[in-house]
């Protein structure tokens, strides 16, 4: 039963489907003209009008701000950063396996936790931020040694917040300590 009310809930939180006013009450309706010969699709231009059927400017989703540069490369250590994405400063990232610390929990002591690439952002602007983040390792002769990505899952990074995000690597992982650039891609909706 709850399945059927999540399924439910999602359909009803969808948007609905564009709407195509009809023309004007008035407006003259013409018959498509027709050919004396058969018409050859690629003859005719791409961008050539449909008789009777008017024309709609094409529906742009909103735009999304974007980010990506490539980086020197460290592993263990923080690595500075300074961008700014409309608002949103990123300040640093660093790459490691993730530990248990010495003296908590000693039964577990250097058990790993799988690896990241761990993101530190601020929000400076006045509204809330959404961001999303990939990264990739590369060696010195360009071959990928890892890929990760992550962002806000729930909630938002709220003016004047500062977050840090962690981004998983996965599968490919092994080889990650002898990168030697980083590619960082960030995308992000208010």
């Amino acid at each position: 039963m709850q399945i059927f009310l999540l399924v439910a809930a999602l359909g009803l939180a969808q948007e609905p489907p564009l709407q195509i006013p009809p023309p004007p009450a008035g407006a003259p309706v013409q018959a498509p003209a027709r050919p004396s010969a058969p018409a050859v699709p690629s003859q005719a231009p791409a961008s050539a009008p449909i008789p009777g059927v008017a024309a709609t400017p094409p529906v742009k989703p909103a735009p999304l701000a974007f980010y990506s540069d490539s980086f020197t490369y460290a592993w263990d250590r923080t690595i500075p950063l300074s961008i700014n994405l409309d608002g949103l400063k990123v300040s640093s990232i660093f790459f490691n396996k993730r530990t248990i610390q010495p003296g908590f929990l000693s039964i577990i002591k250097g058990a790993e936790f799988g690896t990241r690439a761990q993101i530190e952002v601020t929000n400076t602007g006045k509204v809330p931020k959404v961001p999303g983040f990939a990264v990739a390792v590369l060696d010195r002769d360009g071959r990928l040694l890892g890929v990760a990505s992550g962002g806000t899952k729930f909630g938002t990074v709220e003016p004047g917040e500062t977050e840090t995000f962690d981004l998983n690597f996965t599968q490919v992982k092994e080889r990650l300590a002898f990168g030697d650039k980083f590619l960082l891609a960030i995308e992000l909706r208010d």
